[in-house]
């Protein structure tokens, strides 16, 4: 990573709690084969961008640091996922233009992903996403229990990340929405078009 004027900056969102994982530690504490998640997701982006900004969550800030250096900057994130991104892009180099947005529990996503998203909003693109197409049947399922409809899964598609935009619409993109889970889905709300890449499938 360079840091001189650096245009390129990735955020990694790793403040979330491993709960769902059976865990009582952060997800990006979480190891496969002895590598914490955070620490994968960490060495896929360090080659791919300028800077690196990583949220963690309330007392957490000097464990994540002992992982990943002094290369990566560590703040405090926030309540949402939204409030952790929003304060991530604000500590940002004024001179990024172009942000990817990834979360650490994605760990398996590769330089090579991170790569094509960058180079895709570099080259004019506000927002990009990369996709998997769903090969399953999906169901649209009322309260009550039973199904409504069944989508047409040809325009459906499984989203993720890192996710990529240039700055200026990421920053307007959460200063006008509360939270998601999926940043693109902000973006979607300001009326900017977001544009899909082909993802991986073992992430």
């Amino acid at each position: 990573m360079s840091q001189s004027n650096p245009r390129t900056a990735a955020i990694i969102a790793a403040a979330g709690m491993g709960h769902r994982l059976g865990a009582q530690i952060p997800k990006a504490l979480v190891q496969i084969n002895g590598v914490s998640l955070l620490e994968r997701a960490f060495t896929a982006l360090s080659p791919v961008v300028d800077e690196i900004v990583i949220t963690a969550p309330q007392g957490f800030e000097e464990t994540y640091r002992k992982l990943v250096g002094e290369s990566a900057t560590v703040i405090t994130g926030g309540v949402l996922r939204s409030d952790s991104v929003r304060l991530a892009v604000n500590s940002l180099s004024p001179s990024v233009s172009c942000v990817l947005v990834h979360d650490a529990a994605r760990a398996l996503a590769s330089s090579e992903l991170a790569s094509r998203v960058r180079d895709a909003v570099m080259a004019g693109e506000s927002a990009v996403i990369p996709t998997l197409s769903v090969i399953d049947t999906i169901k649209e399922v009322g309260r009550d229990g039973y199904v409504r409809a069944t989508p047409d899964r040809s325009s459906l598609a499984i989203v993720q990340t890192p996710q990529g935009f240039d700055k200026s619409v990421l920053l307007r993109a959460h200063e006008a929405s509360e939270d998601a889970t999926d940043d693109a889905a902000l973006v979607e709300a300001l009326g900017i078009k977001v544009k899909t890449i082909t993802g991986e499938a073992r992430q």
